[in-house]
């Protein structure tokens, strides 16, 4: 008896082999996915002459984000800073900037050219983080579209053909071709009878039938889709040659290449106009003043009546008295500052690990990608430099800044080697898909989040496990999530179930002043 599959089951088996974007389409036609929600807005009381003064630790999305909205309503806010800059991991590199990366400090000699930038940190908004893009229209922060994806980029792999770079829809289309005639091969009457309708079944096949270009006998034998090798505007095309699907299978990179654009990235992707830190501009255009920077905490005390903050700026040791405190200082730093926090609150800023991203980027002395056909997008590589990212900042200009390698997971392989060390990889591991690479580019540039200033990590990383939460994560998650006495609270992307987003760390801060501001009414 052949066993029977579900509708969930299948949207299981259409996403692990076509990606999220086929089990979305699918998913809502079975009306079986909810819809986006919409970005709240701030609703806060007007502060009283008791409980005005508010201290900020850290001068990063969230932070800015606290000290904006409760500026709006008359609270007395400072944001304490420890490093020389607003923005924590919004971070766009330009000209004569300082990388403090600890042990290998580097300032930018990129061209002083308005689209000559590098977004070392923060680099896309999905357009479904609603919560953002409404501070970023409310604060006038002109947007753009990302290319994240661009089917004319390239995929390179030694085991796959030789190494010989190929063109991501060449690898994308093939790809979906056999894995579509796999699916209609195993989608027949017997297994589909009692899950399905004859119709249901009929419009699955269709989709599958479309989703992988086969013919009429269910089978793929190539697709324009790719291209053309030759024609196809004046004259017929004529199609490329299939690349054999145990040839497409050596690569290790299948999945990430089907599923480029899925959760966050599957939706249209933005970007603040010349940088992302226009949005920490848009921010301190209003607060700015109220930042202290090179300012360290040393000791935060909570009391029944407030929080008191001793910190250091500058070789002087100063107090701030506050009646609330927003602590966005990373969980696994302010374990080593002095606080009076409950055991499972700091078990819970023990518990977090902390992300290892790593980027490089070089000035490119020619935009040698667009003679190639290549505007925006990422070409992949199953090498240490992962990723080549090309701009869409400056088309057509001479010159235009590379992302030469992007590691989010496995950024301490880089922390082993010396910085010329780290550009040689690049150089080399740029040659496989562009020819002469190395004499095309030039002023390199190096960062890897988990060694810089102040930080010392990236994203917050709360599972231990793929599988998902633990009870135990659970309970720590909202016991960090609740204020210390109604008075200090964490935020930033470390008190959010999705992490690594400026969205996370935007909602942590709106969760916490609407808490306080729920406390207060009561």
């Amino acid at each position: 008896m052949s066993k029977q599959v579900t509708r969930r089951e299948f949207l299981n088996l259409l996403g692990a082999a076509g990606g999220t974007a086929a089990a979305l389409k699918a998913g809502s036609a079975l009306g079986l996915l909810p819809n986006n929600v919409q970005a709240a807005s701030m609703d806060l009381l007007a502060a009283n002459s008791g409980n005005r003064r508010v201290a900020i630790l850290g001068a990063g999305i969230s932070g800015l984000t606290v000290a904006y909205e409760l500026s709006k309503v008359g609270y007395e806010c400072t944001i304490l800073e420890a490093s020389h800059r607003p923005g924590g991991r919004i971070f766009t590199v330009r000209n004569g900037d300082l990388i403090d990366e600890i042990g290998n400090r580097q300032y930018c000699e990129f061209d002083d050219e308005p689209h000559m930038y590098f977004n070392a940190g923060a680099a896309r908004i999905p357009s479904t983080h609603g919560n953002l893009l409404a501070y970023c229209k409310e604060l006038n922060i002109d947007l753009e579209i990302f290319i994240n994806e661009n089917k004319t980029s390239y995929v390179q792999d030694p085991a796959l053909l030789g190494g010989k770079p190929i063109r991501n829809i060449d690898y994308t289309t093939h790809s979906r071709g056999f894995l579509a005639e796999l699916m209609a091969k195993s989608l027949n009457a017997v297994e589909m009878d009692q899950p399905f309708s004859d119709q249901e079944a009929e419009t699955l096949m269709s989709m599958i039938r479309s989703f992988g270009d086969l013919n009429e006998d269910n089978l793929y034998k190539g697709s324009f889709r790719a291209g053309y090798a030759a024609g196809g505007f004046l004259e017929h095309g004529v199609q490329k040659d299939i690349i054999a699907f145990r040839d497409l299978l050596k690569t290790q990179m299948g999945r990430q290449l089907l599923n480029a654009n899925e959760g966050d990235t599957g939706p249209i992707l933005l970007q603040a106009s010349g940088g992302m830190d226009k949005i920490v501009d848009g921010f301190t255009n209003h607060v700015g003043h109220q930042i202290r920077y090179r300012s360290m905490v040393n000791a935060v005390e909570v009391k029944d009546d407030g929080v008191d903050i001793s910190y250091d700026q500058d070789g002087t040791r100063h107090l701030l008295q506050a009646d609330f405190c927003f602590n966005c200082i990373p969980s696994h730093l302010m374990t080593g500052i002095t606080n009076n926090f409950p055991t499972q609150y700091v078990e819970a800023l023990k518990y977090i690990r902390r992300g290892t991203a790593y980027k490089a980027a070089f000035q490119a002395k020619e935009r040698f990608w667009e003679k190639d056909g290549i505007y925006g997008g990422i070409s992949w590589m199953n090498n240490p430099s992962n990723q080549i990212w090309y701009p869409t900042a400056g088309i057509h200009k001479e010159k235009g800044i590379l992302l030469g390698a992007y590691d989010y997971g496995n950024g301490e392989l880089h922390t082993a080697m010396t910085q010329e060390q780290r550009i040689e990889a690049h150089l080399s591991d740029g040659e496989k898909l562009h020819p002469n690479y190395r004499n095309l580019v030039e002023k390199p540039l190096t960062i890897a989040w988990h060694r810089m200033n102040h930080m010392l990590g990236c994203s917050a990383r709360w599972q231990r496990d793929r599988s998902g939460w633990t009870h135990h994560e659970e309970e720590l998650y909202h016991a960090l999530q609740q204020p210390v006495n109604g008075r200090h609270y964490m935020i930033g992307d470390q008190v959010s179930m999705h992490s690594a987003w400026q969205e996370s760390a935007v909602m942590s801060a709106q969760w916490a002043m609407t808490d306080m501001d729920r406390r207060r009414r009561a």
